[in-house]
């Protein structure tokens, strides 16, 4: 894609309005996004598992707390009023998908093939899927483990949770007679549910596909390889497909929504995505799920772990996220302002950052697409990283942090 191109980035069949918070009128939407996450989680798990379960029973508590926190309206669903909006989301992730992706499913069939072409080799089949589903099920626990010790001290701390928002346009959403226990819990919640319907695809690689013990040395180094250059590529793939979340009405109400609809805490966040968006970002989009369950085992848990601590926008409560890096981390801004900057958000050469001594740069390690991805929103929508929404996040961050 060419940088200087914004109708590549923006291109939309079907005009509307940018969307950034749910309406009483979207809930038969919501109600219908709902189910088809619950759709997606009981055949992806099988109806009866545990993880379906705990997902379906999600489903339900968080339509109980949208018809809290927004009420119940009638109106006419976007599926129906714009049948071909669904269509289209699957023409825009095609169109988005980048080499790394190829290379990444075309490497999980290569494997598949040599399994069954070699027969009598010493391949560990069924031992290495018993192994994979032990990673898959270490990596859930761990980060709801992490995501639960979050809640407790947002719980701990719901008054100052409250003081801070009351100072953002949160205010809108949190005042002095607002239940901010309901509000930390559907944070929570979204969270844990999120995470269940975004490593789905995964489970279904691991259910369906089989890995060689003799070939994990190779398939790992591929891997790696693969994804080092979707490191690179990244950015541009985040930036059309976050872009497509806020401005086409189908992709934010079933898509993305969810991920704004809760406080902005590292509760909320697995990979930037909201319900069944995850389920389709990985599927069709990031390379992530087709890897050998070893490196899908050891990136998904960096990236959702990381996902997890850059999400903190409320200063004073953990997991407290450094000063340094709320500096450079702009992605704060979209949920606390405007829709700007819809890519990564990184912006590493945007401004002067005060460190400690000793300490490097935030962010120093990770390619120059990444480490100041913040330019392609320059280049796009003319975002500058210096304006009153993020001074204002840093004067909460000098006030609350320290």
């Amino acid at each position: 894609m060419d940088q200087n191109k914004p109708d590549v980035f923006h291109r939309l069949y079907e005009k509307s309005k940018p969307r950034v918070v749910y309406y009483k009128k979207d809930f038969p939407d919501y109600l219908l996004m709902l189910f088809f996450s619950a759709l997606v989680i009981g055949f992806s798990y099988g109806f009866g598992r545990a993880m379906s379960v705990a997902g379906i029973a999600l489903c339900f508590l968080m339509l109980a707390t949208f018809i809290v926190r927004h009420g119940i309206g009638l109106a006419v669903p976007v599926v129906l009023r714009k049948p071909q909006e669904v269509l289209y989301t699957f023409v825009y992730k095609l169109r988005n998908l980048k080499p790394a992706y190829c290379f990444a499913l075309g490497l999980l069939l290569l494997e598949n093939f040599l399994i069954g072409a070699t027969p009598n080799f010493p391949h560990h089949v069924e031992w290495m899927r018993k192994a994979a589903l032990y990673l898959f099920y270490i990596h859930f626990l761990s980060i709801t483990i992490f995501r639960t010790a979050i809640l407790a001290a947002h719980l701990a701390k719901k008054e100052l949770v409250r003081e801070v928002l009351m100072q953002t346009p949160w205010k809108r959403v949190v005042r002095e007679d607002t239940n901010i226990v309901l509000e930390i819990v559907h944070a929570y919640c979204t969270g844990v549910l999120t995470h269940i319907i975004t490593i789905a695809p995964w489970y279904l690689v691991i259910v369906y596909s089989r890995f060689s013990a003799i070939f994990l040395p190779v398939a790992a180094l591929l891997n790696i390889v693969i994804h080092r250059r979707w490191f690179k590529t990244l950015n541009a793939w985040f930036y059309r497909d976050h872009w497509l979340g806020h401005n086409s009405e189908f992709e934010f109400i079933f898509l993305h929504g969810t991920h704004h609809d809760a406080i902005p805490s590292g509760m909320i966040a697995v990979a930037e995505n909201g319900l069944l968006e995850g389920f389709m970002r990985y599927t069709i989009g990031a390379p992530n799920a087709f890897y050998h369950p070893v490196i899908a085992f050891a990136i998904f848990t960096i990236e959702v772990t990381g996902d997890i601590a850059t999400h903190q926008y409320i200063p004073g409560v953990f997991p407290k996220l450094p000063k340094e890096e709320i500096q450079i981390l702009y992605h704060s801004t979209h949920h606390y302002g405007p829709l700007e900057p819809y890519s990564i958000g990184i912006g590493a050469k945007a401004q002067p950052v005060d460190l400690p001594p000793g300490r490097k740069k935030p962010f120093s390690w990770v390619p120059g697409e990444m480490s100041n991805s913040i330019r392609l929103d320059e280049e796009l929508t003319g975002f500058r990283p210096d304006n009153p929404t993020s001074r204002g996040i840093h004067s909460l961050y000098d006030k609350y942090q320290n």
